[in-house]
């Protein structure tokens, strides 16, 4: 019996001398070829490389051979085809293909009937590339008769068009990261961009018509600039000129609550299914999914298109502020429907399209990656501290980046010696053991 419980210690202590030197290997070789996280991590999704591989795919094909693409829930892209050679293509390069029988042509040429039909505010409709259909939503405004209306045009284009009821209505969030104010309202401040000679906020549209002046408080004694330029039906972006010409120090930096901050390194192209992270003055930091792209919404003040649609809630306030991922900007907060307690939809302003129209780029950080936990810019920044909701879903550093932390070297080395030194110490004793044992043996065959 104390043969057989040293033999279970000893294989016990094997396996953990094992275990350590696997932990420890891995604690060096993670943290040496990686980058050393800041100061705690940030909002990290990683649908950017997935998304990149199906729109390749989908450039390639063409919009006659596919119907767009998205990430599915382990990270793989997904690409929409109509025909098995195409799948066999996507496959081959080492993405999902799913055959549906409309093409993305045919699904923008819905929504083309869609937007020359009379205009129905309260409604909204984004190609679902999932569905393989162009889904038609009204809200509690629209009346019976309308949506009859609706109706008859969706029935005329086909089966692929879905009609479906929302509960809420369809607005603007007048009223993000930073609160701007203005006669016009309350808005959220967006990303911080800049021609090369003056530097702007560039935000939603509809906060305000240019001219419109804005302020960093309710008392009116700090203003922040003035709205030069925008677009509002049509698309929904405005560019808000710094009264000092400069937006200072951490312009970079768009505010998460609690004094922290993302930094903000490049913009990017959402792709369906894609972890996002929006941030605003009313409701803090909320995180959700890109549900659809192109989309249109019939706002009470005019039709908005190409929108970026999503699951991430909202609330009135929240206008302009900033949409995220792995520090990448796509877009400034536009409108939607339901609001943080029930959830909703929102919808947002892709930044590529707004920049390009208004000639300006987005003020980055130099060559760093994205950290949450930065210390948030100065108040005249544009998303500088003072969101008044707190962070939700940024909770602290996950435990693989604390592993590939570089400090973790010293450590890993540390574990992979006292694994060494237990593995050989336990070999050690069981040589010992079984040398006593033989000379026992010979001793008593001898006599």
């Amino acid at each position: 019996m104390r043969h057989a419980r040293r033999r279970i210690v000893r294989r016990v202590a094997r396996l953990a001398a094992v275990g350590g030197l696997l932990l420890g290997g891995t604690m060096v070789t993670r943290a040496v070829a990686s980058e050393p996280p800041g100061p705690s991590a940030a909002p990290h999704t990683l649908a950017r490389t997935a998304s990149g591989a199906g729109a390749d795919l989908v450039a390639g094909l063409g919009g006659d051979r596919t119907a767009g693409h998205w990430v599915d829930a382990d990270g793989r892209p997904v690409v929409a085809v109509t025909d098995e050679s195409s799948a066999d293509a996507v496959r081959r390069a080492g993405a999902r293909a799913k055959v549906v029988r409309h093409s993305m042509s045919e699904l923008r040429s819905a929504a083309s009937t869609l937007r020359a039909a009379p205009r129905v505010p309260g409604t909204a409709w984004a190609l679902d590339y999932r569905s393989n259909e162009v889904v038609v939503r009204g809200d509690r405004t629209v009346s019976g008769a309308d949506w009859s209306r609706l109706t008859g045009v969706a029935e005329g284009i086909g089966e692929f068009v879905r009609m479906e009821r929302v509960e809420g209505t369809f607005t603007t969030r007048l009223n993000g990261a930073e609160p701007i104010l203005s006669t016009a309202g309350r808005c959220s401040a967006g990303f911080n961009v800049t021609d090369g000679t003056s530097d702007f906020i560039l935000t939603a549209g509809h906060c305000g018509p240019t001219g419109s002046v804005w302020f960093g408080d309710g008392e009116g004694d700090r203003q922040v600039g003035e709205t030069v330029a925008g677009s509002f039906p049509g698309d929904d972006f405005s560019l808000v000129k710094y009264a000092g010409g400069k937006a200072g120090d951490d312009a970079d930096v768009v505010a998460v609550g609690d004094g922290k901050g993302v930094r903000i390194t490049g913009t990017g192209e959402p792709a369906v299914g894609q972890r996002v992270f929006r941030s605003g003055s009313t409701s803090g930091l909320r995180a959700g999914r890109v549900t659809a792209l192109d989309a249109t919404v019939n706002y009470p003040e005019g039709t908005v298109t190409g929108l970026i649609q999503t699951d991430v809630c909202a609330e009135p306030g929240d206008s302009g502020g900033p949409m995220f991922s792995e520090g990448l900007a796509l877009g400034v907060t536009s409108g939607g429907s339901g609001d943080c307690a029930k959830g909703g939809t929102t919808f947002f302003q892709p930044l590529p399209e707004a920049m390009k129209s208004l000639g300006v780029r987005l003020i980055v950080s130099g060559g760093k990656g994205a950290a949450a936990g930065s210390p948030a810019p100065s108040a005249s920044g544009a998303a500088g501290a003072g969101a008044s909701a707190p962070v939700a879903g940024a909770d602290g550093t996950p435990l693989l980046a604390r592993l590939t932390d570089r400090r973790n070297v010293g450590p890993g080395l540390l574990v992979v010696a006292g694994s060494l030194v237990a593995l050989v110490a336990t070999r050690w004793i069981r040589t010992e053991q079984d040398r006593k044992a033989y000379r026992r043996q010979y001793s008593a065959t001898w006599g």
